[in-house]
């Protein structure tokens, strides 16, 4: 789990996009009738290998989206992307969400839905292979591939535990 703390990153001076996965309406009853406000679950991430998301709460929709805009920016995390894809298989759970993330050979695009497609586009991956086990709930899901994303490793950190050099491991 250190391995997911390790890579957080600084919002500061990087080009982020945002995308925003879901808006849901939340209704209050209260004595005085019925009090609306909206949540939004936010994607950043500046398609080189940055991501993050960010839930908003507000009484409107676009101040509900700035504010889910603004966690996500404190929530960033930098993951390892080798020739536009991730280095190795990986799954991760959130809740009831369970995702599986492979890599994929150049050209193959993004095989993902549509939570798990916002924060991949995001991080700048353009060709993997997903698939959604569990729950289909957008938070869920969304927290679930950035852990997963967040606990990808380089060759080269593995190498190194290992006391292998890459040479041998590639050239045979």
């Amino acid at each position: 789990m250190s391995n997911v703390l390790s890579n957080k990153i600084k919002a500061g001076d990087l080009e982020l996009k945002e995308k925003v996965v879901a808006i849901n309406r939340v209704v209050k009853t209260t004595k005085g009738g019925r009090a609306f406000s909206f949540s939004a679950l936010v994607v950043v991430g500046n398609e080189a290998g940055v991501v993050g998301h960010g839930l908003g709460k507000a009484k409107e929709v676009q101040e509900a989206i700035t504010k889910g805009i603004e966690d996500a920016k404190k929530n960033l995390i930098k993951i390892p992307l080798r020739h536009g894809t991730i280095p190795h298989d990986q799954s991760s759970k959130a809740g009831a969400a369970k995702v599986l993330i492979k890599p994929a050979a150049h050209g193959t695009g993004v095989i993902a839905g549509g939570s798990m497609r916002a924060v991949l586009e995001s991080a700048g991956i353009t060709d993997v292979l997903t698939k959604n086990l569990g729950s289909a709930n957008p938070h869920n899901v969304v927290k679930a591939t950035i852990k997963a994303l967040a606990s990808l490793r380089e060759p080269i950190e593995v190498s190194k535990v290992r006391n292998r050099s890459l040479k041998r491991v590639f050239n045979g």
